[in-house]
């Protein structure tokens, strides 16, 4: 899944400038904790969050505006437990620094009650450590980083939302294992901790067998274009390319792929799987710039009617997106995951009572039960005092140059992460 600003930085030391940004974000807003009450009153909730509406990974924006339309949807239909919801959700340009900026502002400024689905894994591990020390809720953030989940004993007020990106690596590792035993794989990935996570779990899924890995190439989010390292992994002799990118680098990995007229066998992660973006590809370098490639799905496809025309996820999304959003795209399944999230938030608010606190939010974020009607058909919301993973999992899928092909079963992929 998930980022904003103006301002770019370059993370060619993912590890050390992460720490690097979270330190200064710590220490640059370390203010005086808000009030626990911020942000709520008899007749509102004020949330807060950011998004890329501009930068390298602007095509995540359509998630906030998809939790936005939901948001006043749920206005609309009386709000929850009497209060109306304001949604303030900034553009951070996929900027860390601009992250912790604007994070500041909505805490300290705007006096919001919590950060809702703020998105991306570099910009909220920036801000991680100065939300928890001041005891405001970082919920269901749009990024599938395992350390959301497996770092909640430090972190108590982050809780993540999107299955994760390691088990999700973990899953293509054991289709490859199965399918193809002799496959020669190239893997392109984002220099952080987003792609660093697919990496670790790929690595982990194919266990003794990593010397199937022939070549790894990296860019930096600041980078032009990723047609240098596409070449390199084709010259490699790789025959399965593992596409470990964010929307924009991987229409490009995609494109320069077709038109060096390469042909392997394509993996690509989940939070850049969206046939919006597949179409983007195959109408800039044919249909053989998609069509075969794998990926995995969480969310209802909206860009299928076939198969999920029936679903009540479908119809609601389909209703909301006409009156919310009349001009966005309603085959993007960007503005689908948008809405996942706010349901989630919808429903966490719900439990927290009719005079909710941060602290029964929080607890309510991890007591979660319900069958979300934006999921894939088969996975269900679901955490614990033990499970910090909402939803974990994911359904293996093929493209076909028209839409996606389920192939097996719905996986638990935390099972196999445990099972490893």
């Amino acid at each position: 899944m998930f980022e904003r600003g103006t301002s770019m930085i370059r993370f060619s030391k993912s590890a050390v400038a992460l720490t690097s940004i979270a330190s200064f974000a710590f220490s640059a807003m370390a203010t005086a904790p808000a009030r626990a009450d911020d942000g709520i009153t008899p007749t509102e909730v004020v949330i807060g969050g950011t998004d890329p509406f501009s930068g390298p990974a602007s095509a995540y924006g359509a998630v906030g505006k998809g939790s936005q339309a939901y948001f006043q949807y749920i206005n609309d239909h009386g709000g929850v437990n009497g209060r109306k919801i304001t949604y303030k959700d900034l553009d951070d340009g996929y900027s860390p620094p601009q992250t912790v900026q604007l994070t500041r502002q909505l805490v300290e400024e705007d006096k919001v009650f919590a950060i809702f689905a703020p998105l991306g894994t570099a910009p909220n591990i920036a801000t991680r450590p100065y939300l928890n020390a001041h005891k405001v809720p970082q919920i269901f953030i749009s990024s599938g980083a395992s350390t959301w989940g497996k770092d909640y004993a430090q972190y108590p007020w982050t809780i993540g939302s999107e299955p994760d990106y390691e088990s999700e690596a973990v899953i293509y590792a054991h289709n490859i294992l199965k399918s193809t035993p002799n496959a020669k794989i190239g893997i392109i990935s984002q220099n952080d901790d987003f792609g660093n996570d697919y990496i670790r779990g790929f690595k982990k899924g194919l266990g003794s067998k990593t010397s199937m890995i022939v070549k790894e190439a990296t860019y930096e989010v600041t980078d032009p274009d990723v047609s240098s390292q596409i070449t390199s992994l084709k010259a490699a002799g790789a025959d399965t390319l593992m596409i470990f990118a964010t929307p924009k680098f991987a229409i490009q990995s995609l494109v320069t792929t077709a038109q060096q007229n390469w042909k392997p066998q394509i993996y690509l992660t989940n939070v850049s799987g969206s046939q919006a973006i597949l179409r983007t590809a195959m109408k800039a370098a044919g249909p053989g710039a998609a069509t075969g490639l794998i990926s995995t799905g969480w969310v209802i496809d909206p860009a299928d009617p076939d198969r999920f025309g029936k679903e009540p996820g479908y119809k609601l999304f389909m209703e909301i997106m006409a009156k919310y959003v009349p001009s966005g795209n309603t085959l993007d399944a960007n503005y689908m995951s948008g809405m996942l999230y706010a349901y989630m938030f919808v429903d966490a608010l719900k439990a927290a009572g009719k005079n909710p606190t941060r602290d029964s939010l929080m607890k309510a974020s991890f007591a979660l039960n319900e069958n979300n009607p934006f999921a894939y058909p088969g996975i269900k919301v679901s955490t614990s005092a033990t499970n910090h993973y909402p939803i974990t999992s994911l359904q293996l899928t093929r493209y076909n140059g028209t839409k996606y092909i389920p192939e097996g079963p719905v996986i638990d992929a935390r099972s196999i992460i445990k099972a490893e």
